[in-house]
């Protein structure tokens, strides 16, 4: 089994990107991605799980969640009803408690991935809240009155969209990594893995496109890597020749989700 990240064969990773993923795991300490949307901070976790053959666990964060989600869930309403049915084992409260993901990575008899996802959408105590357990990998739950370790230690990939500043008591204890867009030659090795028979021709226009669309003054939202990937097999599957790419722009809306941006665009073509 590997035990240290050299990417894989489905996830292009920079050196830098390499290296920040085994100082995080050497160290022991969660790794916070940053990035913009699109740049494969979620496909990170995958790729780890799967170059170290480790199961992944991943908690998506909403902006109604709440740490305690991730510890357990104590389900009361569960053992009310029972009592008034008359169930058995009202009285044994571990049958209510239930894990949740932070539980189950600490549970599982293997080392585990935990991917935190899009942290930044929670409230700002959310990061504060978890600051315990991330550190001492254990929690307490006072309805059994049990102290939950890690079997463990996870090793635990946190994403962010960066919506939202962290805390600066949750940084220091993370391991930090921003993604930056993939320039065009990494673009060109990203594409490949998705389509490695993609015709050469295409892919120049394809890119070039794409880069030049980004680059456009006042785009509000930057298409990015999955959208480009998306608008090549839209591109083959609708049979556009390569040569009209640049000039007609088929497909805009797979790019581009907000109409000022089209519009935009659009007075550029002309």
């Amino acid at each position: 089994m590997n035990t240290t990240f050299q990417g894989s064969k489905d996830y292009v990773a920079s050196d830098e990107l390499m290296r920040s993923v085994n100082i995080a795991i050497a160290l022991q300490k969660p790794l916070l991605i940053k990035g913009e949307p699109g740049t494969g901070k979620t496909m990170l976790a995958e790729a780890i799980s799967t170059a170290l053959e480790k199961d992944l666990i991943i908690w998506n964060i909403k902006s109604t969640t709440k740490a305690q989600d991730g510890l357990y869930v104590y389900d009361v309403v569960q053992r009310l009803y029972d009592s008034q049915f008359g169930n058995e084992g009202v009285d044994d409260i571990k049958k209510y408690v239930k894990p949740g993901k932070l539980g189950e990575a600490f549970s599982s008899d293997e080392q585990v991935i935990l991917l935190i996802d899009e942290i930044d959408k929670a409230d700002l105590e959310f990061p504060n809240d978890l600051l315990w357990e991330l550190d001492k990998m254990e929690f307490y739950i006072p309805e059994t009155k049990e102290t939950i370790k890690a079997k463990q230690r996870p090793i635990v990939i946190i994403t962010s969209n960066a919506e939202k500043e962290l805390p600066d008591a949750f940084l220091r204890r993370c391991i930090f990594h921003y993604i930056e867009f993939p320039d065009e030659q990494q673009m060109r090795e990203i594409i490949q893995v998705h389509y490695p028979d993609v015709e050469e021709h295409l892919l120049e226009q394809v890119l070039d496109t794409f880069y030049w669309i980004r680059d456009l003054y006042n785009i509000q939202k930057k298409p990015s890597t999955s959208e480009v990937i998306d608008w090549l097999q839209a591109l083959v599957l609708g049979g556009i020749d390569p040569d009209r790419i640049k000039e007609k722009v088929p497909f805009v809306g797979v790019l581009l989700k907000k109409n000022e941006d089209i519009d935009t665009m659009r007075r550029y073509l002309k």
